[in-house]
């Protein structure tokens, strides 16, 4: 199902959830049958978690264990996947940035790329203990790992469940290479371990920043840190000798585009040393989602002229799968591409960016012993490969 056009029963009961993105719950693409339970129910439970004073419709998360074997899950590269491994501890986001592209790997699991993926949230509890096995595993080569790709492993799930820093415990008591990337603070709190990380050549954070405008950051993103709390992730993390790139993703042409050379400037003087720029991606049924954000949180006429625009970096769609969907086409496509290139010359971004490394790699010792050789260049490591 790739359809413009939802149906009118996807639709949340009496508007949007309070501080959530989706305002609908579009069916599953891989199910036939539709079943529309949304109005009597859903309606049921908001009333349920309604604010006394204002009245908010309130949906609360809920978070499935899954029971998974494996942990390190091997990826397809493509023109804008530049990597092989990913850890990914948790599944669905909280955060609801309404354009967020991992949208559609929810229905995998059965669930709506809608309000189900910001409030039934997938976590994997033994996902420390997984990967501690995996790294010791004589086949593991400690190629860099990125934690996680879909969705953000410090959302504010985090904060209870703990599964993502337990995992970087595991690799930073190895000093196996790892990257994320992120929009929340709840990062700081692991700052020491990065710091672990990065003094080997190992860690590096990305931080991923659509707009400094605190009000349509709200609009897209209801649950992320604000664009100035992120800011301050770039100045604390740099100042703990953590080296941070920062995404500018997406770009959404006629509303944000706009923006770049500011944003730029702005990383630039929180200390950042890389940047890079995805353009709005919308697959599958993001796009019926992102068409009614637009609606509801933007002025119609600027509205019409954000989706011509979408359009014409699509070939006259809302979405393209080919091997320029990171950046589009089109004049205005390449227009962004050429700020983007002029200002990060001008800031000094993108400079003496060395990969990460695994020659300080130290396969993890199951048996609670000693290993025979001490890790000090001499025991099990990875000698001199560089990412």
């Amino acid at each position: 199902m790739d359809t413009e056009d939802y149906d009118y029963r996807d639709a949340l009961p009496r508007g949007p959830a309070h501080r959530r993105g989706a305002g609908l719950n579009p069916g599953n693409r891989f199910e036939d049958i539709r079943l529309h339970v949304l109005g009597e129910e859903l309606d049921r439970q908001m009333v349920e978690h309604e604010d006394e004073g204002g009245g908010k419709i309130r949906v609360e998360r809920q978070v499935f264990n899954d029971r998974t074997k494996t942990i390190i899950n091997k990826v397809a590269r493509t023109s804008d996947v530049p990597f092989d491994w990913t850890v990914n501890p948790y599944r669905g986001c909280e955060h609801g940035c309404i354009y967020c592209f991992a949208r559609p790997f929810h229905e995998y699991l059965g669930f709506s790329v809608g309000l189900d993926f910001e409030t039934k949230l997938v976590a994997k509890p033994k996902a420390a203990e997984l990967l501690k096995k995996e790294l010791a595993s004589p086949s593991w080569k400690p190629e860099p790992i990125v934690m996680s790709a879909s969705t953000d492993v410090y959302q504010p799930i985090e904060h209870k469940l703990g599964i993502a820093r337990q995992c970087l415990e595991v690799m930073a008591d190895c000093y196996q290479p790892v990257s994320t990337m992120t929009k929340s603070a709840l990062v700081l709190r692991d700052a020491d371990l990065w710091a672990k990380l990065a003094d080997k050549n190992a860690g590096r954070v990305t931080v991923t920043i659509v707009t400094l405008d605190h009000e349509l950051a709200q609009k897209l993103e209801p649950r992320a840190t604000s664009p100035a709390g992120r800011l301050r992730i770039i100045r604390e993390l740099t100042g703990a000798g953590v080296p941070v790139t920062v995404n500018v993703a997406p770009v959404i042409p006629g509303l944000t585009d706009s923006e770049m050379p500011r944003i730029l400037e702005a990383v630039r003087d929180a200390g950042a040393r890389r940047a890079a720029w995805v353009m709005l991606r919308l697959p599958y049924q993001v796009k019926d989602l992102f068409l009614d954000w637009l609606e509801r949180s933007v002025h119609p006429s600027r509205a019409k002229k954000v989706e011509s625009l979408m359009r014409q970096a699509r070939g006259g769609k809302l979405y393209n799968a080919n091997k320029d969907r990171g950046r589009g086409g089109g004049a205005h496509a390449k227009q962004i591409a050429q700020n983007f290139d002029v200002f990060t010359r001008k800031y000094g971004l993108n400079r003496n960016i060395k990969p990460l490394t695994g020659v300080h790699f130290t396969r993890p010792d199951l048996s609670g012993q000693m290993g025979l050789f001490a890790p000090d260049g001499t025991g099990d490591q990875a000698r001199g490969q560089l990412f």
